[in-house]
């Protein structure tokens, strides 16, 4: 589970034969959770994903199928967006960002 960087959205990964990243919207005064969307992780077994530090992309590593999908985040509404890139990777398992500087 990752939460957006404003804390106003949570997504989960869910692996088997869903193979997908579901959003919430959080509620900041109560900290209740509303589900929004399910997304196609666009592979199998979404092991890994990761919000970038911008809060801009969301990255899915999807390990039996060797591909990272990289979504684009709307930050009003929290929704991703498929975009075109698709990293093609051997079994992608974990994704970090390394420290600027």
């Amino acid at each position: 589970m990752h939460l957006s960087p404003d804390g106003r959205f949570l997504y989960t990964s869910n692996r088997g034969s869903a193979n997908e990243i579901i959003q919430f919207a959080v509620n900041k005064a109560t900290g209740l959770l509303t589900f929004v969307k399910r997304y196609s992780s666009m592979g199998r077994s979404p092991r890994n994903f990761v919000i970038d530090p911008t809060g801009n992309y969301l990255f899915v590593s999807n390990q039996f199928s060797n591909n990272v999908a990289v979504y684009k985040i709307n930050k009003r509404t929290g929704k991703l967006t498929l975009t075109p890139s698709v990293i093609n990777i051997d079994a992608p398992m974990c994704i970090r960002f390394a420290p600027a500087g």
